[in-house]
């Protein structure tokens, strides 16, 4: 008789920047080490060496800072300016929307964007979305909403070579959703992604090479309640083709890299978890675009024996090589 797989509920609220994780920074020390395997390789770790293996012991700090993605307004000499605010190592689309006028003469909204304001930005820079003056000593009833997507608009997925499997080489765990199961994955940035059923606390690699642009790490908590979608920790990797992958519901203060750090592809960049919108401990990967102010997500295939290119799907035992 078949067996039925328990697919591990997951979701996550990306379409952003209001709901980034944070501006405070996190310093912490680590032990790390460095030593060769049975075959040779180098390998760098939390986890001491088996027993007798000689290790070089490294300790390092690491800051974890999400960067500010935000649109501030300020008030000045009769005028009013919306600015947004990119501190992200790479490009960000914004648009705004004005809900309420009030005392504030808009100027005329770019017919190209639904009537509302636009911009794409640089990485580290910032940009008047808005500027216009108001009636009176100071604004009143103005009111607007804003969104961002992280990454170029319109980003091609072009991977040099099948995705590394994210976790310790020769482990294998179950995916407990894949494409095209859409028990929790409903939405366009999550249609592709993949749950898979690691335990808590197991080290998470780099899956491909690139830049992190985007961090949480003080969530501790986990659940089905909606209210919890906004607290998964996880890590964003930017890579060269303009995709961002991202690793999610992982463990309270265990990452290992930040924001602007290059990560190499089978780099341990953190540990996994079950915080955020989580039925139990998983790691939910994607590999996202953006489409034009909308987040994506993108088929992927993993590197399998012999190097071969595997598609994953629901209930597989997926192995690292």
């Amino acid at each position: 008789m078949p067996r039925r797989l328990r697919a591990l509920g997951c979701a996550l609220g990306y379409a952003i920047a209001q709901a980034l994780a944070g501006t405070s920074a996190a310093l912490y020390a680590q032990s790390l080490y460095k030593y060769r395997d049975a075959s040779g390789a180098w390998v760098y770790t939390d986890q001491p060496p088996p027993g007798g293996t000689r290790a070089e012991t490294m300790t390092v700090t690491v800051e974890a800072r999400a960067p500010r993605i935000t649109v501030e307004q300020d008030v000045a000499g009769g005028e009013l300016r919306l600015v947004a605010i990119n501190e992200c190592a790479c490009e960000v689309e914004y648009a705004l929307r004005v809900d309420s006028v009030g005392n504030v003469a808009l100027p005329p909204a770019p017919a190209d964007y639904g009537g509302g304001y636009h911009a794409d930005l640089a990485p580290g820079s910032s940009q008047a979305l808005l500027q216009a003056p108001f009636a009176g000593a100071d604004v009143v009833g103005f009111r607007f909403s804003w969104r961002a997507v992280l990454g170029k608009p319109g980003a091609v997925h072009r991977p040099q070579q099948p995705y590394r499997v994210p976790f310790a080489l020769g482990s294998s765990f179950r995916v407990s959703q894949a494409y095209p199961s859409r028990l929790t994955h409903t939405t366009p940035d999550s249609q592709y992604a993949l749950d898979i059923a690691v335990p808590d606390g197991t080290p998470i690699y780099a899956a491909r090479e690139g830049t992190v642009i985007n961090v949480r790490h003080d969530s501790f908590r986990g659940g089905a309640d909606a209210a919890m979608i906004d607290q998964a920790n996880m890590v964003e990797i930017l890579h060269d083709d303009g995709t961002i992958g991202l690793y999610a519901h992982l463990h309270w203060e265990s990452l290992r890299v930040r924001p602007g750090q290059s990560v190499l592809r089978g780099q341990y960049i953190a540990n996994s978890g079950n915080t955020g919108l989580s039925t139990g401990p998983h790691l939910h990967f994607a590999v996202l675009r953006n489409a034009g102010m909308r987040a994506e997500s993108v088929p992927v295939q993993f590197t399998g024996a012999g190097g071969a290119a595997i598609t994953p799907h629901t209930g597989q035992m997926l192995t690292a090589y």
